[in-house]
């Protein structure tokens, strides 16, 4: 019996990290053991879904897909860091204006402390505005375009996100602002597609939303971390 067959009778009594480690040796045992009959019942016994993707790219080996399994599963094992910020260091800070004139209607100022965090936890806000100066002039206006910024300060004035600057219907209108994709560590723990949803109400309680979504609405510390 050659020396690759027994190395190939071997390496089917092997676990995945040990058949990995193996195929480190040298250029021969790495061509042996990470041949694709040896991969392909560990990764569809492991990860059967992932096995699928050959079906997309036949080039792509099993071990890699197995990889690519192991590292994703880590991934959603790993407890969230603590995010940097907290509500009580952010200041919200909401303008409308009249497009035509930039003329401001409303102006809104408040500080992350005076929310009222949603019973479920999410990233989501009402903001009181019937008591501002603002406000009667907000009334007075026609259901004519207007533009909306939101932007988020950090206490002291050391740093600003913008979270929207875009025009719409005013009044009772919602506005929405896709995000830049995040960042660095943050890349792994809030999902892509981030949208920032803002709604101006002159209904029950006149109340302004402030809002971040991803389909679902995201978590406050989500959104912290992201901010």
């Amino acid at each position: 019996m050659a020396p690759w067959e027994v190395l190939d009778l071997v390496s089917h009594h092997l676990d995945p990290k040990s058949l990995a480690i193996s195929s480190c040796v040298c250029k021969s045992w790495f061509i042996s053991l990470s041949c694709d009959h040896n991969w392909q019942p560990i990764c569809a016994s492991h990860f059967p879904s992932l096995s699928t993707l050959r079906l997309t790219n036949p080039t792509v080996p099993y071990h890699r897909l197995y990889v690519m399994g192991q590292a994703a599963a880590k991934r959603r094992l790993q407890t969230p860091s603590k995010p940097r910020l907290s509500l009580d260091s952010l200041i919200f800070i909401v303008n409308v204006f009249n497009p035509n004139s930039l003329s401001n209607v409303l102006s809104l100022e408040k500080s992350g402390s005076e929310m009222v965090i949603d019973p479920n936890g999410i990233f989501k806000f009402d903001i009181d505005v019937s008591e501002n100066n603002g406000f009667e002039a907000w009334e007075d206006q026609d259901s004519g375009a207007v533009r909306v910024t939101w932007n988020v300060v950090l206490e002291g004035w050391r740093g600003v996100f913008g979270m929207m600057d875009c025009e719409g219907k005013g009044m009772e209108g919602w506005f929405s602002e896709e995000l830049p994709s995040p960042a660095g560590c943050c890349s792994s723990v809030v999902g892509r597609g981030i949208v920032a949803d803002l709604k101006l109400g002159l209904c029950v309680g006149r109340r302004v939303m402030l809002s971040v979504v991803d389909w679902r609405y995201v978590s406050v510390d989500d959104a912290l971390r992201y901010l």
